[in-house]
């Protein structure tokens, strides 16, 4: 029996939801300040806390490739971008809320172990 693709998957040594398939994000900074590489950190703690093997970061300095701001109308930085799953959802700061971000990505957090 196929399981529809639209409807969580289900960890069965639990029975928690698992969210679907793979993460897409762009994380857009402005060089290597303290708050953009604060950003990188955090979003890397919160995926591999919560999205392990189902997520890609893209790094995008700004500094660099400044043109690149409009594609994804960018206003502020750092600002991360997730593409998919859609829709598309953009997140402004330094990532350090865990909760909001969750929240912002439509990601379910883990349950704690007991």
């Amino acid at each position: 029996m196929s399981q529809d693709p639209s409807s969580p998957s289900v960890d069965p040594s639990t029975g928690d939801e698992i969210d679907g398939g793979p993460y897409h994000m762009r994380l857009y900074v402005a060089g290597q300040t303290a708050k953009s590489m604060a950003a990188l950190a955090n979003l890397k703690r919160i995926c591999e806390e919560h999205l392990a093997g189902r997520y890609d970061i893209e790094v995008i300095d700004l500094m660099k490739n400044p043109q690149l701001a409009a594609g994804d109308q960018i206003l502020a930085i750092p600002t991360l971008v997730r593409r998919i799953p859609e829709p598309l959802k953009r997140i402004i700061g330094d990532l350090s809320n865990t909760e909001k971000v969750l929240v912002g990505l439509d990601i379910r957090p883990k349950a704690k172990a007991v």
